[in-house]
């Protein structure tokens, strides 16, 4: 097993939209969340979601082949594309409100072309980005600079330039890869076989790691790495369905908490943007949210409405979560009992560009 890298050559807000301040979150408004939109208009589950870090966007993909572009703020659908050729698997926003990065679920043995860069502005790829064979699981862009990484069933963790089509270090491993930057992208950290969990250093990634936690007692892949936003924590979710947090600095283990299996679902959790509390799905339908700072006590349960969440993200400048399955849900603080807004999304529909 190779450990270490190696470089290569090459607002307006609707009337269902709460704005709380992060300053402000605590057990009652966490408590308070409720669905305040729902989009049921997926021809499939929803494989992944990504928050925009500064606009109030959202982006998804879909077993349906498509790649879905919303304004949160008003909780409504901007556009849809279709990619039928590579199909839609992991996304990310990149640093431009209208491009992303998308996976292919398709003819990535014929082809290579394991991720494209696209514009939802005028549904064109950017820039094709060939290495990986196998699906990508874990895809994640820096928050400071125009570098990514994808992490594949073909045992490699890869990073990439925007800029450059060419691979610009890659990481060969044992088992399922899973991939995070920090939120001030000076480090990131790979999920390997065994539960270790190593850090590298962002501007010498090809050094080796300089850290390595083992999550003692549980050796299932880890399926989800996430860093709290002050980047004191880290948000482990395993295969098994069991969440840890660790401290970031040392690797000890925080909190842990063991949910209802989920078979044939990989459930995703989320840090708030303060760090301060954990949100996360269950295989038995319903989300739990836990504050940190209490260990292991619960804060909130819900009922999701939409069966499994495979999908789970908080917004980075609002109290609003989005929770998907093969339909979409934002979820907001609620004040009253009204009932969830049923968005229906005429939004323009574009197919997949000729040049894809």
């Amino acid at each position: 097993m190779l450990f270490s890298f190696s470089r290569t050559d090459s607002t307006e807000t609707s009337s269902i939209h709460k704005d709380t301040p992060m300053t402000q979150l605590d057990d009652e408004t966490v408590r308070s969340m409720a669905i305040g939109a729902v989009f049921p208009d997926f021809g499939g589950k929803i494989n992944s979601l990504d928050f925009h870090r500064k606009d109030d966007l959202l982006v998804t993909a879909s077993e349906d082949d498509s790649v879905r572009l919303y304004d949160i703020a008003t909780a409504k659908l901007l556009k849809t594309t279709f990619h039928k050729k590579h199909g839609a698997d992991r996304i990310c926003f990149t640093h431009h409100p209208s491009s992303v990065i998308c996976s292919s679920k398709y003819n990535l043995d014929a082809t290579g072309e394991s991720l494209r860069y696209l514009s939802m502005y005028d549904n064109r790829c950017l820039r094709y980005f060939k290495g990986h064979k196998e699906r990508i699981v874990s895809l994640c862009m820096s928050p400071v600079n125009d570098s990514f990484m994808s992490g594949s069933l073909d045992h490699t963790v890869r990073i990439w330039d925007l800029r450059v089509n060419a691979c610009q270090g890659i990481l060969h491993l044992r088992g399922r890869p899973t991939v995070a930057y920090d939120q001030q992208g000076l480090v990131f950290a790979v999920a390997m076989e065994g539960g270790a969990i190593k850090l590298f250093d962002s501007r010498s990634y090809d050094k080796g790691p300089f850290d390595t936690f083992l999550v003692g007692g549980d050796t299932a892949e880890v399926c989800d790495i996430k860093f709290s936003s002050d980047g004191k924590s880290m948000l482990l979710t395993t295969t098994n369905n069991n969440i840890y947090i660790l401290d970031a600095y040392g690797g000890e283990k925080r909190c842990g908490y063991s949910l209802e299996p989920s078979p044939n679902v990989i459930i995703e959790a989320t840090f708030t943007p303060d760090g301060q509390y954990v949100v996360s799905g269950s295989g038995d339908g319903n989300l739990h949210a836990w504050s940190i700072n209490k260990r292991n006590e619960q804060v909130a349960c819900w009922n999701s409405h939409i069966g499994v969440p495979s999908c789970l993200k908080w917004a980075p400048r609002r109290a609003m979560f989005a929770a998907a399955s093969s339909v979409l849900t934002f979820w907001i603080p609620n004040d009253s009992n009204a009932e969830p807004t049923r968005m229906d999304t005429e939004a323009g529909v574009e197919a997949e560009h000729p040049s894809q």
